[in-house]
């Protein structure tokens, strides 16, 4: 497990991520040491995310080894994460417990922030075992903070490139037995092009914590985001349309309660999350002929009971069982009009899934043993089943070596099972899996001032959802494929070179094959056999470094180079629209200047103006600077 604590420890202030031993829970879903964890695990400490400036979550995902980030140039446009050459649907992320990701797996990260946020913990490989569907080749779990001690209140504001603003303000505190966060924000921008372009984004988050005793917790978790982009690009990445937006909005909750009697603990949770996501394209001018709305909303609510048992109290060891039902509906309506008639379609349709799975987690000193299963009952592909095995080796308290193997599924979408009309969805689809092996190695140099993290990774991805656009008559558009494989190693250093002074340098070799074509042979296609999967680049390098310049001033200057990778081209001729894109290189700086309660901050990304393409076609941001200032007062 490697912690990013570059900042942190320059600053030489209570480290709320850094510990003698250091727990994690999503890996295991049972606070376990993480020594014993046989799997890559990266914890960003919010704190951290503050000093490097970082507003979204998507931003935060570009410090973990193996994940890669692609966003479709403006604020607001289409964010993709690809964790370990993976799909974009290939992650769960949750909020306090809370699935972000769409019924089946969709997830754009460009209005998830970090607001609020305590510490994210992001597992790489197989966690469906633990977590179901979408959880293939890894889970990100964002924690938002408890409160503690003295009431804090603070304010801050920033302003910026392409006319971009931020305000927020937050108050958190409380005593052991009652915590409290709450903070709201609102961020704006003009975008890149010059019309059409608007972006806002809009969050209320806050938790509460009460732990009457030792042995009795329980929590309750809110957040509201209201997001509105406006996007004049069509989907060769040209400006050609001046009405077109889009809005996301709605709530999500968590309650959880946990109570431990002697050697067993129980706790129960249930989430809920709510989506109402409108599209609107109206004529760009009184000629034009066509216009197009939407209006959709999507729920995920569910709840579960789990159960573990530690034979030595407060021990390592631990074995638990749970179980799971989560309930997913989506209805809504559109409406295509033109002068050769007008075309309505809706959607209104439910799914359940119920969840069964065990695990146990054995800590024999120096060897600790993880094994799992997991069985799901789901209303559409009936049964499916999960596992995962994985061993450590920690013979001394600054080495750790760890193997395991496990697979993972994804559910279709409500679409891709139920469309009607132009597209006709599939019911018999099969859900799209994986398996999964990897080998790590953990070494701490130095007297724990260094760390160096390696891991290798396999991965075979199968029965993947393709779609054709003709199929036979009366026959679904969806269709199940065999599939890719991925594999690569992950690499991240980090450590002290002066107490003034700290390194860290992350890197990931990816390799994809795609084995099989879908119904698309031509060189367009998605799936292409022998060639990578698209948007994956095969190398991806970010060093780091972080510097405390006397007891007021903190600086980070990072950079982020991505190598050569494939992608669709749709401004070129049919026929060689597959194009590999160049590398890019963005240097990002971050400083940090406090006097007394107030805290001027400075953040440049893309300090040289790289512009070259991230995804074919689509114009990237150049360099953005944001400044501004944090006021904090302890009550």
């Amino acid at each position: 497990m490697n912690v990013v604590v570059l900042v942190l420890a320059l600053a030489q202030q209570p480290q709320d991520t850094v510990q003698l031993k250091p727990v994690v829970v999503t890996a295991t879903r049972a606070a376990v040491p993480a020594v014993l964890i046989p799997a890559a695990v990266t914890v960003l400490s919010g704190t951290d995310l503050e000093a490097h400036g970082i507003r979204t979550v998507a931003q935060a995902l570009q410090l973990v080894p193996g994940a890669h980030i692609v966003e479709t140039g403006s604020y607001g446009g289409q964010t993709s994460l690809f964790m370990r050459g993976g799909e974009n649907d290939y992650v769960k992320v949750l909020v306090d417990g809370v699935p972000m990701n769409q019924p089946g797996g969709g997830l754009d990260l460009a209005h998830l922030t970090t607001d609020n946020v305590d510490r994210i913990e992001v597992v790489r490989g197989p966690v469906s075992v633990l977590y179901g569907s979408d959880a293939v080749t890894g889970v990100v779990q964002i924690f938002t903070r408890a409160g503690n001690g003295r009431m804090l209140v603070g304010a801050d504001a920033r302003a910026g490139t392409y006319g971009s603003t931020q305000f927020g303000v937050d108050v958190e505190g409380g005593t052991p037995a009652v915590g409290y966060s709450v903070r709201a924000s609102r961020f704006g921008s003009d975008g890149l092009y010059p019309v059409n372009n608007e972006y806002r984004n809009g969050v209320l988050s806050g938790r509460l914590r009460v732990a009457p005793d030792n042995r009795t917790e329980a929590s309750l978790t809110y957040r509201y985001g209201d997001d509105l982009y406006h996007f004049p690009t069509n989907s060769q990445g040209q400006p050609a349309d001046s009405n077109q937006r889009s809005a996301n909005r709605g709530p999500l909750a968590s309650l959880m309660l946990r109570h431990t009697m002697g050697t067993i603990e129980l706790s129960t949770q249930a989430t809920w999350r709510e989506s109402r996501q409108l599209v609107n394209d109206e004529p760009d001018s009184p000629g034009e002929d066509g216009a197009f709305w939407s209006n959709d909303y999507l729920r995920r609510a569910a709840a579960g009971l789990l159960l573990s048992w530690r034979p030595r109290g407060e021990g390592s060891t631990a074995l638990s069982a749970g179980v799971e039902y989560e309930d997913e509906r989506q209805r809504g309506r559109s409406e295509f009009s033109a002068s050769f008639g007008t075309f309505p379609d809706s959607i209104d349709v439910q799914r359940w899934t119920a969840g069964y799975y065990a695990q146990a987690v054995l800590d024999a000193a120096p060897l600790a043993i993880t094994a799992g299963a997991r069985l799901d009952d789901n209303s559409e592909f009936d049964t499916h089943g999960t596992y995962r095995v994985g061993l450590v080796f920690h013979p001394r308290a600054e080495t750790r070596v760890h193997a395991s193997v496990g697979t993972g599924f994804k559910e279709p979408t409500f679409f891709e099972n139920f469309a009607q009309g132009f597209v006709l969805g599939n019911p018999a689809l099969e859900p799209e899996q994986s398996t999964s092996w990897e080998a790590g190695l953990e070494r701490t140099m130095a007297g724990g001032r260094w760390t160096l993290v390696a891991t290798y990774f396999d991965q075979r991805f199968r029965d993947l959802i393709d779609f054709t656009g003709s199929p036979p008559p009366g026959e679904p558009n969806y269709f199940n494929v065999p599939g890719a494989n991925s594999r690569g190693v992950e690499l991240d250093m980090n450590g002290m070179l002066t107490p003034a002074l700290a390194l860290a340098v992350r890197y990931t070799f990816l390799h994809t094959n795609v084995i099989t074509g879908g119904a698309d042979s031509s060189a367009d296609a998605l799936f292409v056999p022998g060639k990578p999967l698209l948007r994956r680049p095969a190398h991806s390098l970010s060093p780091e470094v972080g510097m405390h310049l006397g007891g007021r001033t903190r600086l980070i200057v990072g950079a982020r180079w991505v190598g050569r990778r494939d992608d669709l081209d749709f401004n070129q001729p049919t026929g060689s629209r597959r194009v590999t894109l160049d590398p890019y290189t963005h240097v990002n700086v971050a400083a940090e200047y406090t006097i007394g309660t107030v805290q001027l901050t400075g953040k440049i990304e893309n300090l040289f103006d790289d512009e070259s393409d991230q995804i074919a076609a689509f114009q990237p941001r150049g360099r953005t600077v944001l400044l501004g200032a944090r006021f904090g007062l302890g009550l």
